[in-house]
C-alpha cells in the first residue's frame, strides 16, 4: 500500500506540474511552443509579466487549499 501511495503521489505531482501555468513546466512548454511557432522568443517584459501572474495564481491556489484544510473557508 505504501508503494501504491507513492505511485499515486508521483503521478499527481506530474499532472499538476504539466499544467500550463507559466511558473510550472507546462508553462515553459507553452513558451517553447510559442517560440517554435513564431520563430522568435517572447519579449522579456511579456515573459516577466506572465511569470508573475502565474506565480500569483499558484500562490492563490495554495492559500485557497490551505484555507480549506484549516477550516477558514467553508466547503459549501
Amino acid at each position: 500500500s505504501l508503494l501504491l501511495f507513492l505511485v499515486m503521489l508521483s503521478a499527481n505531482l506530474a499532472v499538476v506540474n504539466m499544467l500550463p501555468i507559466p511558473v510550472l513546466d507546462g508553462g515553459h512548454v507553452v513558451f517553447l511552443l510559442y517560440e517554435w511557432i513564431t520563430g522568435k522568443p517572447m519579449p522579456a517584459n511579456v515573459f516577466a509579466v506572465l511569470l508573475n501572474i502565474g506565480f500569483l495564481l499558484l500562490l492563490t491556489l495554495m492559500l485557497f487549499v490551505l484555507g480549506l484544510d484549516f477550516g477558514l473557508i467553508s466547503r459549501r
